[in-house]
């Protein structure tokens, strides 16, 4: 069993993006910039937001906080997305979710200029990702993608099953290892809670995409031997050794599952990271019009 180390691949691939940041600031370009916008308090929410801010100053981004009470309207969060849209220096920009149950997610996703949407969540993005031309890949999908890619495990005929359907990370995965190339060529399917018999399903698959936000759901008897787990969940359950009386874990029993696999990414250190990095090259290629002119 190998661990698809996240932490290990997120470093190295930061380590190439301050090379090309520090060959563009040489030439004199301009330096991607990317802004996080952050609506209210929640905790979840305040530590992805800073691990965000805290790469882009590792490689050399130029990074801004836009930090709003819970309390701001609709409105005045729109007024902000048009003010970013409207910035020629912002060269990408996230509207952290969730947002407060007053703000409607999906007129705010619609509302960003597809250019700048580096979370590739916007409809513009997400069809032509779906087409297979280029765009900005939502970044867990990304994330996920590079570390097959790096670690060089084979995807074509493989059957690959996805649990979970998000137009986040489910349904975005499914299409892209599904799609000609490497990594893809996948024979896919996508499950979810209607799924009849889900262990059956899982149990036929090659590569399995656990996404489905239930802590350990994935358990050992429903993985065949050799199989790659890609376990997406970030799960905090109580712990009472640990001194926060709590501690994360995936979607997948990792304890049960991992010895039965051929690579397993664990919980933390595994995804998460990867997504945190996918939006930094998101950003780069948004700064150097490599998508967009």
């Amino acid at each position: 069993m190998q661990l698809l180390d996240g932490k290990l691949l997120s470093e190295n691939i930061k380590a190439e993006l301050a090379t090309e940041v520090d060959l563009l600031r040489q030439k004199g370009g301009k330096v991607p910039h990317l802004v996080a916008v952050l609506v209210g308090e929640n905790p979840a929410s305040q530590v992805y937001v800073s691990s965000k801010i805290k790469s882009c100053e590792q490689i050399g981004f130029k990074s801004t906080l836009v930090q709003r009470p819970a309390e701001t309207t609709e409105a005045e969060l729109l007024a902000i997305v048009q003010d970013l849209n409207a910035d020629p220096d912002v060269d990408g920009f996230i509207v952290q979710l969730p947002l407060p149950k007053h703000i409607d997610e999906e007129k705010i996703t619609l509302a960003i200029d597809y250019r700048k949407d580096v979370d590739g969540f916007h409809p513009v993005n997400f069809g032509r990702m779906a087409q297979g031309m280029p765009a900005f890949l939502p970044a867990t999908p990304y994330g996920i993608i590079e570390m097959l890619r790096r670690y060089n495990i084979e995807t074509a005929g493989k059957h690959c099953v996805v649990l979970g359907r998000s137009n986040i990370v489910g349904t975005p995965i499914s299409l892209l290892l599904s799609r000609k190339g490497y990594p893809g060529d996948c024979t896919v399917t996508l499950t979810h809670s209607r799924t009849k018999d889900l262990p059956a399903e899982v149990r036929r698959a090659d590569i399995v995409v656990a996404a489905i936000g239930i802590p350990e759901f994935v358990k050992a008897d429903w993985v065949k031997e050799g199989a790659v787990v890609i376990d997406v969940g970030i799960n905090r359950i109580p712990d009472a050794t640990k001194k926060s009386g709590s501690r994360l874990v995936g979607d997948v029993d990792f304890e049960g599952v991992a010895p039965k696999c051929s690579h397993i990414t664990p919980v933390p250190g595994g995804v998460g990271l990867m997504t945190v990095t996918a939006l930094l090259m998101n950003t780069l290629k948004a700064c150097r019009k490599e998508i967009y002119d």
